[in-house]
């Protein structure tokens, strides 16, 4: 069988375990965004708390994925609750840093400015900080997904769902008929997922980052 009959042949199925993979990338990011932005607001007034953060986060991401899985499945069984966790704290890292470097970045004159017409910290926080910040908070979004995108796929090992599962199957059955295709048909449509959702953050950051500031 051809790699295109195969295709054919599986659509309904390589296209439930896409949607599943992305859905599942899509949900970690939103879950990983808001944690590590909260991080980096916490932490990034503070040298050491700043530097704690990222190094924490670092550290994380040099667990194998595989180490990880399995030192997750004891605590929280098989399936998505080892998926989301493994994902959200993959993600963490290049949201937690950028957002630290971004609000550092912020020049702070503008900051006395929103000071000086009475905003509260707050307001200076949402209204001044995080806009000017989200630039290089966006940046590390999209890389962040473009990791979890592979990532994700190991997942399978877990029972997670997705296109790790198309090509789990094909590497356990290696010498198969229709074992290449599996893996091939599962890789490439985690690549289209992974130019999809970039070209989704350039389109988000082209609406939402100001023309002075994209430079």
């Amino acid at each position: 069988m051809s790699f295109w009959e195969y295709l054919a042949g599986r659509r309904a199925q390589l296209l439930a375990d896409g949607w599943q993979h992305a859905s599942a990338v899509f949900q970690c990011m939103v879950v990983a965004t808001v944690l590590g932005v909260v991080i980096g607001v916490l932490t990034y007034r503070s040298e050491w708390a700043g530097n704690l953060a990222v190094t924490t986060t670092a550290t994380l991401l040099t667990i194998p994925s595989l180490a990880l899985l399995g030192l997750l499945i004891p605590l929280t069984g098989l399936g998505v609750a080892p998926t989301v966790t493994a994902l959200v704290l993959y993600g963490l890292l290049p949201i937690v840093r950028n957002a630290v470097v971004g609000l550092r970045g912020v020049d702070p004159s503008l900051v006395d400015a929103a000071k000086g017409i009475g905003m509260s910290r707050a307001a200076q926080l949402v209204r001044v900080e995080l806009p000017l910040a989200w630039p290089p908070i966006l940046t590390g979004i999209r890389v962040a997904t473009q990791m979890l995108m592979g990532i994700a796929a190991v997942a399978a090992y877990a029972s997670g769902p997705g296109l790790g599962n198309e090509i789990f199957r094909g590497v356990s059955s290696l010498g198969s008929a229709n074992a290449l295709n599996q893996v091939l048909a599962g890789t490439l449509g985690i690549i289209v997922l992974a130019l999809l959702f970039d070209a989704a953050y350039v389109l988000i950051g082209r609406l939402t980052v100001p023309r002075g500031i994209r430079g």
